[in-house]
């Protein structure tokens, strides 16, 4: 709830539901993941996302607000997952077909992929499809080894920045869309989702039902096509 560019994002309203509402339904929706739980953090502000899950029904764990890196590991302990799903909260088109081709990547490679993600580059999907999928080990390993907090505060670049440590998988997509942004950081981002849900209120769409829309629309774009991407840095 504490977001900078836009306070309160997670459950601020997209349509009939919250937007924390639709990215816990739509990646429940993904046949090859198991549960969903929400990590949020331990700071007051958050109760109230803690509050909307109990009365939804939603698991929900709570830890640190700016070590990310250490709630997903201390999640993963409560909730014994062999693999992690790391889909982040502003993201609501995550498409559940796009969730199975990445967990299906990371699982049809028998044990030898540490990190699959749709977002190694050169990324190919809509920035707000971004899914990543890694180990138990791999998470407990960058958990124990990763000590620069700028990282941490980012979960996985450990896994896929350092060199020969991890096995990572790359996922593209048939064609090239990554200059969509369908990621909610901004006013801006959230009239787009909102327009997008104005014309599919029911949640029923995939990505390629977007892409549709936006092609036919493309007013629509233009909403926030002036928002830039805030880039991860980590000292060396």
């Amino acid at each position: 709830m504490g977001s900078t560019r836009l306070p309160g994002k997670a459950l601020t309203s997209i349509g009939v539901r919250p937007m924390l509402d639709w990215v816990v339904r739509r990646s429940a929706r993904a046949t090859l993941v198991d549960s969903v739980t929400v990590a949020t953090t331990l700071d007051g502000r958050d109760d109230l996302i803690t509050a909307f899950c109990d009365e939804s029904g939603y698991p929900v764990f709570r830890g640190s607000e700016e070590d990310v890196l250490d709630r997903y590991w201390k999640a993963t302990e409560a909730t014994r997952a062999d693999a992690i799903v790391r889909i982040t909260s502003d993201c609501p088109l995550i498409d559940p077909e796009v969730i199975d081709l990445t967990v299906a990547g990371f699982l049809s490679n028998g044990g030898d992929v540490d990190y699959a993600s749709n977002t190694l580059e050169p990324r190919t999907y809509p920035r707000g499809l971004d899914v990543e999928v890694f180990s138990r080990a791999a998470l407990e390993r960058a958990w124990r080894e990763d000590l620069k907090p700028e990282s941490r505060e980012h979960v996985t670049p450990y896994m896929y920045r350092t060199t020969g440590l991890f096995r990572t998988l790359r996922v593209a997509a048939s064609a090239d869309y990554s200059d969509h942004r369908w990621t909610v950081d901004t006013p801006e981002d959230l009239a787009f989702a909102r327009a997008v849900y104005d014309e599919f209120p029911d949640g029923e769409f995939g990505y390629r039902e977007v892409l549709g829309f936006l092609s036919s629309h493309p007013e629509i774009r233009l909403l926030n096509a002036g928002i830039k991407q805030k880039v991860i840095r980590v000292k060396p």
